[in-house]
């Protein structure tokens, strides 16, 4: 992985922001820093402006876990063009078939998993996601959750950052959902963004020519090309798309 913001990586982006390009990002803990409370998680005012200039330059989508309504919520006034949700699952047209499973999901997790204080069951209707970072025994949390959630049928486990999450093994990812979101605009190419296991699904891809992928964080088996040091960097990758926006108008 390079840095994205080096002098020979600023060059690259360039040279790929030359073609009709679509710009992806993930929410949480790309574009938003994470927070304690999920519910609490907002951009700071300078991702917010940087992110609205962009959009007025540039097609961007969102490809979030989060429901659809919930992060469209947390994009208002940003110019973002469209907005995927449940790791790529929403919209789909399957998606009340998902619904009766992800409910059947719930209720299981809630019959069988322990009592654990600071442990978050979120039905996102299309996904479920158990949130233990609150929990004192984190370790002995996410062992109850994989062991109960692995009984259940038709899962799809999807680790995450002291979250794991319950997607349907039939539904999109979110490297569907951005190929998806490629032919959609007719796009040449498409830059994504993300941080997370589930962004696994879009860095997989990375062979695709069409592609240049970015990690918000470095990790040594992470299939993406590119990597910001933290999440703060994200203005500054903001603030470099929008000026090689710039030079090519």
């Amino acid at each position: 992985m390079r840095w994205a913001l080096s002098r020979k990586s600023r060059e690259v982006l360039r040279r790929f922001m030359t073609s009709d390009v679509l710009l992806a990002f993930d929410f949480d803990g790309t574009l938003a820093p994470i927070v304690n409370d999920p519910d609490r998680a907002r951009m700071r005012f300078t991702t917010r402006r940087l992110l609205r200039r962009l959009a007025g330059a540039a097609l961007c989508v969102v490809i979030s876990g989060r429901s659809r309504a919930d992060v469209r919520n947390k994009l208002v006034g940003t110019g973002v063009r469209h907005v995927i949700g449940n790791h790529g699952a929403e919209p789909w047209e399957r998606a009340a078939e998902t619904a009766l499973q992800v409910a059947r999901w719930n209720a299981a997790l809630v019959r069988n998993l322990p009592v654990l204080p600071g442990l978050r069951i979120e039905n996102k209707k299309m996904s479920v996601t158990l949130h233990y970072r609150q929990c004192r025994w984190r370790t002995r949390a996410r062992s109850e959750i994989l062991r109960v959630a692995r009984l259940l049928p038709e899962v799809r486990l999807i680790g995450g950052k002291e979250a794991v999450s319950l997607v349907s093994k039939n539904a999109p990812s979110k490297g569907t959902a951005l190929r998806r979101e490629l032919s959609r605009w007719a796009c040449d190419r498409a830059l994504y963004v993300g941080d997370d296991e589930t962004d696994e699904d879009v860095f997989s891809l990375s062979g695709d020519p069409r592609l240049l992928t970015i990690r918000v964080g470095r990790k040594r088996n992470s299939a993406a090309q590119y990597f910001l040091r933290n999440q703060p960097e994200i203005d500054d990758l903001l603030r470099c798309l929008y000026n090689c926006e710039l030079q090519q108008l």
